[in-house]
């Protein structure tokens, strides 16, 4: 019994020499997964620190490419918007004068409509662009006199008339349905918008219009641009 006491006794002792020799050299533990752990998640923030510094250089880069509201993009949408034709106002352009424009009129009545309609175009053949917009001037001649077209409201937007294009306008006017001759339409004066000189031009629609009871003009003309595709061609 003594041999054993004395054989566990030296175990004990050789247990803590071995524990000993497991410390560093400063007396402090070994590093533990934890702390190796905690190292790796603090690596994984600076990655998180570069990919932000890499998505504010896009976003810059979307804004240098015009992508914003303002700056080139915004100036590039006006450039495009003179040169297609098709609306807006070109800065220098000049008013289109009447001896600037081949005015025509066509009948555009469409089978089942209630009203009848007359497309007046304005093709531009002064070999400069020019500027147009609102309403023109219409007046029909009948045999009771000339019957001014009325202004139906609608919003008239500018357009910048490139050289040997055209745009149109619509006139309306209701159908001679009541079995009477009605009044005799004889021709058409158009008046481009803010001119003074007219053209004369035979009438393309209906023979007649209806007498109103109360005098009333049944003629309505829409802005530059109402008819066709509502833009220059």
């Amino acid at each position: 019994m003594r041999v054993r006491k004395l054989t566990f006794a030296a175990l004990a002792v050789a247990a803590g020499l071995s524990l000993t020799a497991c410390q560093s050299d400063d007396g402090s533990p070994a590093p533990s997964d934890s702390a190796a752990s905690n190292a790796a998640s603090s690596g994984g923030g600076s990655s998180s620190a570069g990919a932000n510094a890499s998505t504010g250089s896009g976003t810059g880069s979307d804004q240098g490419s015009g992508k914003g509201t303002g700056g080139t993009g915004g100036k590039g949408t006006s450039a495009g918007t003179g040169s297609s034709g098709s609306g807006g106002s070109a800065k220098g352009a000049a008013k289109c004068r009447t001896n600037d424009l081949n005015i025509t009129a066509s009948d555009a009545t469409i089978d089942g409509d209630e009203n009848r309609s007359v497309a007046v175009g304005f093709k531009n053949t002064s070999g400069h662009d020019c500027m147009v917009s609102g309403f023109a001037g219409v007046d029909l001649k009948t045999n009771y006199g000339n019957i001014s077209a009325k202004r139906t409201g609608e919003p008239a937007t500018p357009y910048t008339l490139k050289t040997g294009k055209s745009v149109y306008f619509t006139l309306s006017y209701p159908a001679n349905n009541t079995g009477g001759s009605g009044i005799r339409v004889t021709g058409l004066l158009v008046t481009p918008p803010g001119e003074t000189k007219s053209a004369s031009l035979p009438w393309p629609g209906a023979a007649s219009l209806p007498v109103t009871e109360n005098g009333a003009t049944p003629v309505k003309v829409g802005p530059i641009g109402s008819a066709g595709q509502g833009g220059a061609s």
